[in-house]
C-alpha cells in the first residue's frame, strides 16, 4: 500500500489521485464562492487550520504544480471582473484597492491537502485518498447492482440540506455581520436559502411517514442520550445552524442561570438556558424565574429562550409568558432537531 510520504514527496503519485476531490468534503464541508469554482487563499487556509502565510509559502514552492492544477493569480481586468461578478463577498472580505488575488480550484485544494504537512485536516484528507486506493488495489471487482435512484435522490437531498445548514447559511451570517450597504439584501438571500432548506427537511419527514419510517424516534433517542452538557453543545448547535453568531457556552460555575449566549444575524443578543430532564418532570415555576430575572432584569436580553427535555408546568408558563421568555418543550425541541427553524430566532 502507498504510504503517506510518498504522496508528499512524489507529483506523479499525486497526479494520479487528483480526480477524488470528494475526499474535501468527506473530511470537512467547502465553503465555496458564489461561483462554485474556486476559494481564496484565506479559505484554503481556514479549512486546513493553517495560516494564510503558510499556505502562500507552499505556494510559493509548487507554484507551477498547483497552476497545472488550477491555481490562478487575478490581476488587473480579471480581478475587476472578478470582484463584479462576486460583489456582495467581495464587500465583505476582499480589500478593494488589491491588485491581485490568488484563487483555487477544487482540484488545487486537493493538490494543497497532498503537499502540506503541518495541518491535520491536510493530513486526514490524504489518509482517506490513501485508504480509497487501498480499497480499489485488494477489493475484487464485482458486477455493479442496479442504481436505487429514490436513495440516491435522498442522499443528494440531504447533502444539499447538509451544505445549506452548514456552509452557505454561516457564510452569509458573517457577511451581514460584517456588511452595510448591501446588508437587506443578503438578509432576504439567507432566507430564501433557509426555505429551501426548511422544504426539504420537511419534504424527507413526510417520505419518511409515507414510508412507515419515525425519524423523531430517532431524534427522541439521541437527546435523551445526552448529558446535561453535551445537551447544552447540541442546543448551542441549533442556534448557529439557524444563524446566531457569537454562540458560547458558559461555564456552569459562572453562568448566572444563562447557559449560552449569542446574537441572531441582525445583532439581537439571545439567552438560552438549558434543562436536560428525562421522565414526567416539568420545569416549574422557580426555575422560570430565575431565568426570566437573569435574561431580562441583569443582562436584558432582546430573545430569551428556555429548552427542555420535558414540558412547562402552568405556573413556569404564566411567568414566561409575562416576562417574554419563548419557551421550548420537548416535542418543539425534537421539531427543532430535525431540522425545523425557531421562529424566535428569525
Amino acid at each position: 500500500m502507498i504510504n503517506e510520504t510518498a504522496l508528499l514527496e512524489s507529483r506523479t503519485l499525486r497526479s494520479d489521485i487528483l480526480e477524488h476531490t470528494d475526499a474535501l468534503d468527506r473530511v470537512k464541508a467547502l465553503s465555496l464562492l458564489p461561483d462554485g469554482m474556486h476559494v481564496t487563499t484565506a479559505m484554503v487556509a481556514t479549512y486546513f487550520q493553517v495560516t494564510a502565510e503558510a499556505v502562500r509559502q507552499l505556494t510559493k514552492r509548487h507554484r507551477e504544480e498547483l497552476e497545472s492544477n488550477g491555481m490562478t493569480v487575478l490581476r488587473g481586468a480579471d480581478l475587476r471582473e472578478f470582484e463584479s461578478d462576486n460583489m456582495s463577498l467581495s464587500l465583505a472580505s476582499y480589500p478593494q484597492a488589491r491588485r491581485s488575488l490568488t484563487i483555487y480550484s477544487r482540484r488545487a485544494v486537493l493538490n494543497v491537502a497532498m503537499l502540506l504537512r503541518d495541518s491535520e485536516v491536510a493530513r486526514q484528507v490524504r489518509v482517506y485518498l490513501l485508504d480509497m486506493e487501498h480499497l480499489a488495489r485488494t477489493q475484487p471487482v464485482e458486477k455493479p447492482s442496479p442504481t436505487d435512484t429514490s436513495a440516491q435522490d435522498a442522499r443528494i437531498d440531504q447533502r444539499i440540506t447538509h451544505i445549506l445548514g452548514r456552509t452557505v447559511v454561516p457564510m452569509f451570517n458573517a457577511l451581514i455581520a460584517t456588511s452595510g450597504e448591501h446588508r437587506r439584501e443578503l438578509i432576504e438571500l439567507r432566507r430564501d436559502i433557509e426555505n429551501v432548506e426548511r422544504k426539504l427537511c420537511w419534504h424527507h419527514k413526510r417520505l419518511a411517514t409515507l414510508e412507515g419510517d419515525t425519524p423523531a424516534d430517532d431524534v427522541r433517542a439521541k437527546l435523551k442520550a445526552m448529558t446535561w452538557q453535551a445537551f447544552e453543545h447540541h442546543v448551542a448547535d441549533l442556534l448557529r445552524r439557524d444563524g446566531c453568531v457569537d454562540v458560547v457556552v458558559r461555564q456552569a460555575r459562572t453562568d448566572r442561570g444563562i447557559d449560552i449566549t449569542g446574537r441572531t444575524a441582525d445583532g439581537r443578543t439571545v439567552a438560552v438556558q438549558c434543562k436536560n430532564r428525562s421522565g414526567r418532570s416539568t420545569v416549574p415555576s422557580a426555575d422560570m424565574q430565575k431565568f426570566a430575572g437573569a435574561a431580562r432584569a441583569i443582562d436584558h436580553v432582546d430573545v430569551a429562550l428556555f429548552v427542555a427535555t420535558c414540558n412547562f408546568s402552568h405556573e413556569s408558563q404564566a411567568v414566561a409568558k409575562l416576562s417574554g421568555v419563548v419557551t421550548v418543550n420537548r416535542e418543539e425541541l425534537e421539531s427543532w432537531s430535525a431540522g425545523v427553524l425557531l421562529k424566535a430566532l428569525q
